[in-house]
């Protein structure tokens, strides 16, 4: 395999053959040293087998981990081809722009390719344009970083570039519908991928042309679940909105009762699914159609007549105003036609031309008849100087025109009302709360015509009136397209109660849909004419959770254990909550919580009382009551279990919402923390300073005395011992004992020895000892303990307080006899890797009888000095500190010498040193030994410096001068040699010559010989 650049002819071994070489060779190393690395790298790369379709934007990640060095990592992106498997081609690096080759370069410069950097570990190659070239291989490399090549720096995956055979067409058209009408689309979609693969398809909505967001209004997903848009939802799960499949190609979107709202520029869009290797779903093409026009006109035109005086005399002048009443009609388009006793006088078109019937033109030209549009909602006409001739009933006529196929067509024509009929309208409430009933009563007066009524329903702000529901003149009901299913159950009911009252009941309203503008329109026929009159009120529909708050509150946040406790759950609303069914439900959650809020108890709207099992103890001792607007929880002898905070949760249920089982608005409370103290601790522990003198190497015993504790109690016990001054030491932990007894020992006296010289005793059930055996020197100072009492509760044991002791200081008892000690050596700086003998001289004259003993100590300053070694009195050596038995050598060159040699000297053996040596002697029976004297000699604080530098290891310490001095006689001999045998090559050169020169000359002679 050719590595490097394309140009280059210089071969690079393959990073897997290099990786597996250096991971092999130093995984080995790694074990022999320290055992397997936990550290190994790992380079994962986005798993394959992948599919994706030529010219679609591909991104493939890649990440590294268990790496050392810098956070930032480099990646190198490389493609083995299927023409050439074991032939590496370089695409893309983030560290080296000359890393690509030649048929990547210009792709790379252009930003076809490029390698996104999500942090510093893990990065995306884009290929914006998938070609079918880029199917093969991927490798992508992480160069190493490490100071050992151990793990993986490389992966791979594989790629396969597939033609885009998805399809989707549906035809362009301009559609114009009245609203409440039927939409149908029809869209063709269609693939031939050979792999598995799923589709998706969907109807969206632009609001006008350029509009660059589109609104989703329902989709078959790849998982063949329909979902509708946001705002087209309820439409949807009122069965407004469907989508079939007719054949296998053909989808065809119906869309019932459309709305102005659903106007603008629809289009159909379907995506192509495959399932990647790792187990989700990605869209390998995704296609739009052309858009399609739709327009949707609304229904809520009515009109009205009225004069200025309605009885006029000959000569006076006749003003009419045609008023127009329809939503949005600034932009809507009218045509407007005058009638006298039915007779068209005069029309306007929508562009205002006003055209006058030929027996009314000649009037119209003398200024007596005059016609314009004052507003987009009123046009007038006038006649000056009325006759016996415009006597009659007036009237006026109101198209609603579009512009469809070049033309104005008419969508609706509604005539003025020549009806003496009177409109009145009424609601039993104009507030309600969700859940309750509305009930509307429209009366007509003044005509005993037969009647019919249209109810509509107006949201605040919210697009076009939705008719409720239709009764005709003979009494046939009719319900609007977005209250049939409520009408199904029942919820919806027209009612009419004699000639001339009609009542609509809508029961279980929900909020705020069913609130806003109720219309009611009545129509008057008669002699095929007909004449109707509106009017319209206003009603609120509170949602159950308008101003609805819960408040949890607690007397007090802390309870004494076994004491009582009650929480108020207080509830308030915007409406009387006596009015409405409530349940509430209690949570809970321990004060060591294992997840979310607990259900302690539920009361439901009909008082049914459900516990909880989350929580069994506390339906045992727990009282709860209910009333309209609040709830109390009251809990009887708390423990710590009930410690922990508490919270409710209150439900307000509609009427509709009580038989499913769910409430129609919830809301919870605050927390509130409760927390259960503890029993008072009345431990009391003995206070008395004290001390004790002792011979050196005998044993002691210190005593803590318990005044008095609570029998139920557990005791646990911890020694400390205080250095002797400075004051401010830290005291160090000795050994502890737990409420179970089991033994902690502190970090200075963690080792075997000490361990078994320090031993912690109970003697009673008031009285503990610490038995120190073979005391010496070092064992001076204070020692005291800490009672700690503990109390089982339920669940684990508690501590309820503690109590600390007198201190008992521990001294010497010595003979009358003096021993006079000097400690000599280097005060100063010792260098690191030599070594140092501090002396210990025993000075003075001591009985031929005597034993002597001798410890030496160390410490950083005096306070903290602990033992090295002991020298006791039989010659025998122990070694306090273990680890330092191979550098301390007690030299003992005369009888008063306790010398102290350490060997390499280190970093760590700074600090102060000093020996204490201890005179013994035998009784007069030759049995036990005693301590007859015993002193302490002067400090010697030694200072560790580095080590000096030589020649020697400037030249070990520095490499480069090392290789130097290492290859300067190789490189010499080299020279020589070169040169000796240059020399040789022109010493023989030049012997051939002198040797061709002489046989010329010889030839020559001989020839001039044979010529005389």
């Amino acid at each position: 395999m050719v590595r490097g650049s394309e140009s280059a002819g210089v071969w690079d071994p393959p990073r897997s053959l290099l990786a597996a070489v250096y991971s092999y060779k130093h995984a080995c190393d790694d074990c022999l040293l320290t055992g397997l690395s936990s550290g190994q790298r790992v380079v994962t790369i986005q798993k394959g087998l992948l599919y994706r379709v030529k010219g679609s934007h591909i991104t493939l990640w890649c990440r590294v981990s268990g790496y050392q060095g810098p956070a930032e990592q480099n990646f190198q992106w490389s493609i083995y081809l299927p023409s050439a498997p074991e032939r590496e081609v370089q695409i893309v690096s983030t560290a080296d722009p000359s890393f690509p080759y030649a048929i990547y370069t210009q792709r790379v410069r252009s930003r076809e390719i490029y390698v996104e950097r999500l942090q510093g570990d893990v990065a995306q190659l884009h290929i914006t344009e998938l070609q079918d070239r880029d199917a093969g291989e991927y490798e992508c490399h992480t160069p190493t970083t490490d100071e050992k090549y151990f793990g993986s720096y490389s992966a791979k995956m594989n790629l396969s570039v597939i033609a885009d055979t998805l399809s989707v067409s549906m035809g362009p058209q301009a559609l114009t519908c009245a609203e409440g009408d039927t939409v149908e689309l029809t869209c063709e979609v269609s693939k031939s991928t050979t792999q598995h693969t799923h589709l998706s398809v969907g109807l969206y909505r632009l609001q006008e042309a350029g509009d660059s967001h589109a609104e989703e209004i329902l989709t078959l997903s790849k998982d063949f679940v329909l979902r509708p848009g946001a705002s087209y939802m309820q439409r949807f799960l009122a069965g407004d909105m469907r989508l079939d499949k007719v054949g296998n190609t053909t989808y065809k979107f119906s869309i019932k009762g459309v709305k102005p709202s659903d106007q603008g520029q629809l289009y159909c869009e379907a995506a192509e699914w495959i399932e990647d290797p790792d187990e989700t779903w990605k869209d390998i093409s995704r296609k739009q159609t052309e858009k399609t026009s739709l327009t949707v006109t609304s229904k809520d035109l009515y009109v009205t007549i009225a004069a200025s005086e309605s009885s006029l005399s000959e000569g006076d002048t006749l003003q009419l105003n045609c008023c127009v009443g329809a939503q949005n009609s600034r932009d809507r388009q009218f045509q407007v036609i005058w009638l006298l006793n039915s007779t068209e006088v005069a029309r306007a078109d929508q562009s205002g031309v006003l055209i006058w019937k030929e027996e009314y033109e000649e009037r119209a030209s003398l200024g007596q008849l005059q016609a314009f549009k004052q507003s987009d909602t009123v046009y007038v006409l006038t006649v000056y100087e009325v006759g016996l001739m415009d006597k009659g009933v007036y009237s006026c006529s109101v198209s609603e025109v579009v512009k469809a196929s070049g033309d104005f067509q008419s969508i609706q024509t509604k005539l003025s009302s020549e009806s003496r009929m009177r409109l009145s309208m009424s609601t039993s409430t104009a507030q309600i709360v969700a859940g309750d009933a509305l009930i509307f009563l429209c009366e007509v007066r003044g005509t005993t015509n037969p009647l019919s009524v249209q109810w509509w329903h107006l949201q605040h702000h919210q697009g076009p009136p939705a008719l409720v529901a239709t009764m005709e003149q003979d009494g046939s009901l009719t319900l609007g397209s977005a209250y049939r299913d409520r009408g199904a159950q029942g919820s919806i009911r027209l009612e009419k109660a004699g000639s001339s009252a009609f009542t609509l009941v809508i029961s279980n309203t929900s909020a705020p849909s069913d609130g806003g503008s109720y219309r009611c329109e009545v129509v008057e026929w008669s002699r095929g004419k007909s004449w109707m009159q509106t009017e319209e009120i206003a009603v609120t529909v509170s949602p159950l959770d308008l101003g609805l708050h819960a408040v949890l509150i607690s007397r007090t946040a802390t309870v004494k254990y076994t004491q009582s406790f009650e929480l108020f759950c207080q509830l308030s609303a915007s409406y009387a909550l006596e009015e409405v069914p409530v349940s509430v439900m209690w949570q809970f959650q321990p004060r060591r919580p294992v997840g979310d809020y607990q259900e302690l108890v539920r009361v439901l709207p009909g008082g049914t009382v459900a516990w909880g099992t989350a929580q069994p103890h506390f339906p045992k001792k727990t009282q709860l009551t209910k009333a309209a607007s609040s709830s109390r929880l009251l809990i009887h002898s708390a423990t710590v279990d009930d410690e922990g905070t508490y919270r409710c949760e209150v439900g307000v249920w509609s009427r509709s919402s009580l038989p499913r089982g769910q409430p129609a608005a919830v809301v919870r409370s605050n927390a509130v923390g409760i927390k259960v103290t503890l029993p008072e601790s009345k431990l009391q522990v003995a206070t008395k300073e004290s001390s004790v003198e002792i011979s050196g190497s005998a044993d002691t015993t210190i005593e803590c005395r318990i005044v008095f504790a609570q029998k139920t109690a557990q005791l646990a016990i911890t020694w400390y011992f205080l250095p002797p001054p400075p004051a401010d030491a830290t005291p160090l932990q000795i050994v502890r004992a737990n409420y179970s007894n089991i033994l902690e020992y502190g970090t200075e006296f963690s080792s075997l020895t000490q361990r078994s010289r320090f031993q912690s005793q109970r003697v009673s059930s008031n009285v503990f000892w610490l038995q120190i055996l073979s005391t010496n020197h070092g064992d001076q100072g204070s020692y005291y303990c800490v009672v700690e009492e503990w109390l089982w509760l339920a669940d684990g044991w508690y501590k309820l307080g503690e109590g600390v002791s007198g201190r008992t200081t521990l001294e010497f008892k010595l003979s009358g006899k003096q021993v006079v000690l000097s400690c000599i050596g280097a005060t100063g700086g010792v260098r690191e890797g030599t070594k140092v003998t501090v002396g210990c001289l025993l000075q003075g004259v001591r009985s031929p009888a005597s034993h002597v003993s001798a410890i030496w100590f160390h410490g950083k300053d005096r306070s903290g000095a602990r033992p090295l070694l002991h020298l006791h009195r039989d010659g025998t050596v122990e070694y306090v500190q273990e680890s330092l038995a191979g550098r301390l050598h007690l030299r003992r060159p005369a009888a008063g010498d306790f010398s102290l040699t350490l060997q390499s000297v280190e970093e760590g053996d700074t600090g102060v040193y000093y020996c204490q040596v201890q005179e013994w002697q035998q009784d007069s029976k030759g049995e036990a030994w005693a301590l007859q004297a015993s002193a302490l000699s002067g400090y010697t604080r030694l200072t560790t410096l580095p080590p000096e530098s030589t020649v020697l290891s400037r030249i070990c310490s520095s490499p480069p001068l090392l290789n130097f001095i290492l290859y300067l006689p190789l490189v010499l001999i080299l020279l020589l040699a070169t040169a000796g045998f240059c020399w040789y090559l022109k010493f023989r050169k030049v012997r051939k010559e002198n040797i061709k020169d002489d046989r010329l000359v010889e030839l020559q002679r001989t020839e001039d010989v044979k010529q005389t």
